[in-house]
């Protein structure tokens, strides 16, 4: 397959060509942009959102192909939830989500087998969506479910119904956040580390255990931005992700999803200063199409694995389709696809 050479292409002559290479692929192809997406590519997004927004996106489109500009977890949940006939494209084949990959279904079975051991069966595992597939797979056949940072509450409620105690994965600060906002008492919360060789009878009185991962973005966030965006902008409202440490959400005004922090950002009045904790491309976005509103990040935290997809690599992988031999196509083993869309089914009932 011979492609052009990109590098030697002015960025004005990229932009001509995505649009052209989106008018001869028509209604074939759909792009799908998450919000943390660099400017340079979100302009080409037939949808935009964040990650499970944009594979319902995904499952209902009648589109062939599917490039997904997000990381490898996004894509895979698009390819479970796709049809057989469809092809889901990652411009980027190695950006990946650094937290997806810090639990595996091999490491979350060891923390599944002495905890289910010491209570009896009484437990139910929830995995975030920012997972990968075999870890989504491994909850599906454990009669658990996916959640998102906008319904973790709805599902840890259900999960309550199903079982006693609840195994969480991966983040450690969605889970420990979602967990005291309904009420849970701090000891009732522990953490598992897998590198410091725990001890599930320190567990025994916990209702809710939290693998220790994390967002390396949102983790960067500290209790002295907020406390210094405080003195600077006393009528601030500040707005932070539940990916944030505790201490963090603690000091906030409000806590919201990626979607949710737009929402919030949209219902705000005209005039008012808004300081968000999350990934500065979105922060600056909405400070772009909210001129009416002061809009600022608590403090500039890129996600490097979003910021790897340029519009280059957008022109590399439609080039590919219009040649016939489709490059970076993610795809799910059979059984691993279906215990995941189980997975992802029970949340879609539970919230």
């Amino acid at each position: 397959m011979s492609l052009r050479n990109y590098d030697d292409m002015s960025d004005q002559d990229v932009v001509e060509a995505i649009h052209r290479a989106k008018a001869e692929l028509g209604a074939s192809l759909t792009i799908l942009g998450h919000h943390y997406q660099r400017d340079e590519v979100i302009q080409f997004a037939d949808y935009r959102g964040d990650s499970l927004e944009l594979s319902r996106r995904a499952a209902t489109t009648k589109a062939k192909y599917i490039v997904f500009c997000g990381v490898y977890f996004m894509a895979e949940t698009a390819a479970i939830l796709c049809g057989p006939d469809q092809i889901v494209i990652q411009p980027v084949i190695e950006a990946l989500c650094p937290m997806a990959r810090l639990a595996t279904a091999a490491e979350v079975s060891e923390a599944w087998e002495a905890l289910s051991n010491m209570w009896g069966g009484d437990l139910l595992p929830i995995t975030y969506q920012n997972s990968i597939a075999e870890l989504k797979a491994f909850v599906g056949q454990r009669d658990g479910a996916v959640c998102t940072s906008s319904n973790a509450a709805a599902l840890f409620a259900w999960g309550f119904k199903q079982k006693g105690h609840l195994l969480f994965t991966p983040d450690e600060h969605l889970g420990t956040n979602t967990a005291l906002a309904m009420g849970i008492a701090d000891r009732e919360i522990g953490v598992w580390d897998r590198l410091g060789s725990p001890d599930p009878a320190a567990l025994r009185d916990c209702r809710v255990v939290v693998w220790k991962g994390y967002c390396y973005v949102h983790t960067g966030f500290e209790p002295q931005h907020v406390d210094a965006i405080r003195a600077q902008y006393p009528d601030a409202m500040i707005i932070v992700h539940p990916e944030c440490p505790r201490e963090v959400v603690a000091k906030s005004d409000a806590t919201g999803s990626t979607s949710g922090i737009i929402k919030m950002v949209e219902q705000a009045p005209a005039g008012q200063t808004i300081v968000i904790g999350t990934e500065c491309n979105l922060v600056y976005r909405l400070a772009h199409e909210h001129p009416d509103k002061r809009i600022l990040p608590l403090y500039e935290r890129t996600c490097r694995s979003m910021s790897m997809t340029r519009m280059r690599n957008l022109l590399y992988v439609l080039d590919s389709i219009l040649m016939g031999q489709p490059v970076n196509v993610v795809t799910v083993e059979p059984e691993t696809a279906r215990w995941a869309r189980v997975a992802l089914d029970r949340m879609l009932q539970a919230s």
